[in-house]
Parts: structure tokens; C-alpha cells; sequence
């Protein structure tokens, strides 16, 4: 006695080989997803390191006032080198004055139109301030300052 065998329909169908529509377009999704969150992490990381830069200019640029005021440390002491942040740069033909004139001038070319710098000394303890527009860096504050302390 041989059985006839009837199929069920559902089982005669192919097994599925490959990847369906949908699955390929939710693959897509997910990837283009992760590909601008690595954008916008790329994006991020270049506006640090810019102002990471800006940073460290700042901080050599203390510097080089610095070691002009020690070059002419008798009239540092006495506050010939002093301006603040606000100050227009000094337009004498004087040593302190070319030099604090320069030192703005760098400022300026290096960190943008609104930066500025100030020093002020109180006999040999000086105070030197850097101050720029980092708002790309910090997310929105528009100022940032860098202050240096040295002893003529």
C-alpha cells in the first residue's frame, strides 16, 4: 500500500537564498546612521584641535612679551611695558613701546581681529593676559583667556 503524499503548499516553496529588500535597506540605514555620528565626531575633533592650536600660540606669545620685558627689565619693573586689554597698542619709537606694539600685532594676526593681550606689572611680579574669540572651540563662549604669571 503506497500513501499518496500531498505536500503542503507552504513546503514545496525554495528556502530562501539571499538577502530580502528589506533587510538590505535597514542595513543601510543602520550604517548611514554610524557614518554621521563618525562625522559629526570628525567635525568636533577638528574645531578642538583648532583651538587647541590657538591655545598654545596664546601661550608662546606670553612668552615672547616675557622675554622682551626681561631685555629691558629696568623699565618693566617701572610699568613702561604695562597696557590693558582694552588699550589701544602703544605708538612710540621707545623699545617697550615697538615691542608691546609688535606683541599686539601678532596677537591679532595669529588669533583674529578680536584678540588682545594686557600686561601689568607690579614691580617685578607681572601679570601677562592673552584673550581671543574661541567660540568655535568652547561651543558658543565667545571669550577665552589665557593668563600667565612670571617674575622679572
Amino acid at each position: 500500500m503506497t500513501r499518496a503524499r500531498h505536500a503542503h503548499p507552504a513546503a514545496r516553496r525554495r528556502p530562501q537564498s539571499g538577502f530580502g529588500l528589506l533587510e538590505v535597506l535597514v542595513a543601510v540605514v543602520i550604517l548611514s546612521i554610524g557614518l554621521l555620528g563618525l562625522a559629526g565626531l570628525q567635525l568636533r575633533t577638528l574645531r578642538n584641535n583648532e583651538s587647541s592650536l590657538e591655545r598654545g600660540m596664546a601661550v608662546v606669545e606670553t612668552h615672547s612679551i616675557v622675554e622682551a620685558m626681561r631685555a629691558d627689565r629696568t623699565n618693566a619693573i617701572n610699568g613702561t611695558f604695562n597696557i590693558a586689554i582694552t588699550a589701544d597698542p602703544p605708538t612710540g619709537t621707545t623699545f617697550a613701546a615697538t615691542a608691546v606694539a609688535a606683541w599686539r600685532a601678532n596677537l591679532t594676526s595669529l588669533l583674529g581681529s578680536g584678540a588682545s593681550g594686557a600686561v601689568a606689572c607690579n614691580g617685578t611680579d607681572c601679570t601677562i593676559t592673552v584673550q581671543w574669540d574661541d567660540s568655535r572651540g568652547t561651543g558658543g563662549s565667545s571669550t577665552f583667556s589665557v593668563q600667565t604669571q612670571v617674575q622679572l
